[in-house]
């Protein structure tokens, strides 16, 4: 599913284009929220190569992103098989202050 979502109150109406898409490798799976033209590289069964992506926090859980410093291309099939067993979007996370004495 994508979302489109807009800013009507800057100076720039813009819309964005986010959708949340499962993808993996041999060691695991993970949720990667793809923004705009990304959206478009997303199709179900295709290889993709991610550069320098990151996690984001979202509600507790892991999200892999790519923004503007990072690449998404989509490449030939790969020859490994996804990790189906390990999502790790479904782990949640808590944020936990440790105070040094």
């Amino acid at each position: 599913m994508v979302l489109q979502k807009g800013r009507p109150d800057g100076p720039q109406a813009r819309q964005m284009r986010i959708a949340e898409c499962l993808v993996g490798d041999e060691t695991g799976m993970i949720i990667f929220t793809a923004r705009n033209d990304q959206v478009d590289l997303m199709k179900e069964g295709a290889t993709i190569t991610l550069r320098n992506a990151k996690i984001d926090m979202f509600k507790g859980s892991m999200r892999l992103a790519v923004d503007r410093w990072g690449r998404v291309e989509v490449t030939e099939p790969a020859a490994f098989t996804v990790k189906e067993d390990n999502n790790l979007s479904l782990i949640e996370y808590e944020l936990v202050n440790v105070v040094e004495e």
